[in-house]
């Protein structure tokens, strides 16, 4: 009797349960279904629709519905504002390789259009953001070699991009984040610098602390790299490169302490890490163009 009572006990736990999470999918379903645009919408439908989902902020939902509006009406009036306009989209929604995509996509289609100027800011920006964690790189001290890369890639689309457009309403942001690159590439220069100053690598470090100076120039990592030029030219017995450089680092920081300057891990990251320019809450959408 027991084991008969147990056996449609565990037999009803079983159905309860089985129903329970059909109900489950069944609403998930359901959900998903809402999200998805409808296939009745008509092409301005379709495109309020996604201008509603940015406007709330529902990036993957209007990624959806700019994606449909696309494909449904390649060649309607509203499919090259939507093609920008999922550039900004995937961006926002931390998709960055697919807004690359996008902005490279919008380039070569539209290489004469009145978007193609925010195609190439936006993909300066995506090319380096900080989805990769800026307080991992913090907690590290430095950049992996990949980010480097990055980072340079988009100083240099970011640099492209104000050459091409210098009237741009976005090239104030977009030297602004070229002034934060500069600094981070920096910075990943002089932690190098002195990670060879105490292996006594003194001539690479000597390279490094050099390549700051003269190619990311008046970052707040340049008294920093004249000051490990002192000590290595110091260490090396150069004594008048020492004296030169010295001088230098007094003349143009004289509140600079070069006596204590024992690790990088006590420069300018805190600087970094005020700065806020990886955020996305300046990114703007590309203007409206009425068909």
């Amino acid at each position: 009797m027991t084991i008969v009572h147990n056996f449609f006990t565990s037999g009803k736990i079983i159905l309860n349960l089985s129903g329970t999470i059909l109900l489950f999918l069944i609403l998930t379903s359901c959900s998903s279904n809402d999200e998805m645009p409808d296939q009745r919408l008509v092409e301005k439908e379709l495109y309020d629709q996604a201008q509603n989902r940015l406007k709330n902020g529902t990036y993957s939902t209007a990624i959806m519905s700019l994606e449909a509006l696309e494909s449904r009406f390649p060649f309607g009036r509203y499919a090259e504002q939507a093609q920008a306009e999922l550039i900004y989209a995937y961006y926002m929604n931390s998709q960055f390789e697919a807004s690359q995509s996008a902005a490279e996509r919008f380039i070569n289609l539209h290489p004469r259009h009145s978007h193609t100027g925010y195609a190439y800011y936006m993909k300066g920006l995506a090319s380096f953001t900080d989805d990769s964690g800026l307080f991992t790189r913090y907690f590290q001290s430095d950049l992996a070699k990949r980010e480097v890369v990055m980072a340079q890639q988009s100083f240099d689309e970011l640099s492209d991009f104000i050459s091409r457009y210098p009237n741009s309403e976005y090239v104030p942001h977009a030297k602004q984040r070229m002034i934060y690159l500069r600094n981070l590439l920096a910075e990943h220069e002089i932690y190098v610098a002195d990670f060879y100053m105490k292996r006594g690598a003194y001539l690479a470090a000597v390279g490094r602390a050099k390549y700051v100076i003269e190619h990311l120039p008046n970052t707040p990592q340049t008294p920093n790299a004249l000051s490990i030029l002192v000590e290595a030219y110091d260490l090396l017995d150069y004594q008048e490169l020492r004296q030169t450089n010295l001088q230098i680092l007094k003349q143009n920081y004289p509140n600079f302490d070069y006596s204590n300057n024992e690790s990088v891990k006590e420069r300018s990251w805190t600087n970094i890490l005020t700065l806020g320019l990886l955020g996305k809450e300046d990114i703007r959408r590309p203007k409206t163009v009425r068909p």
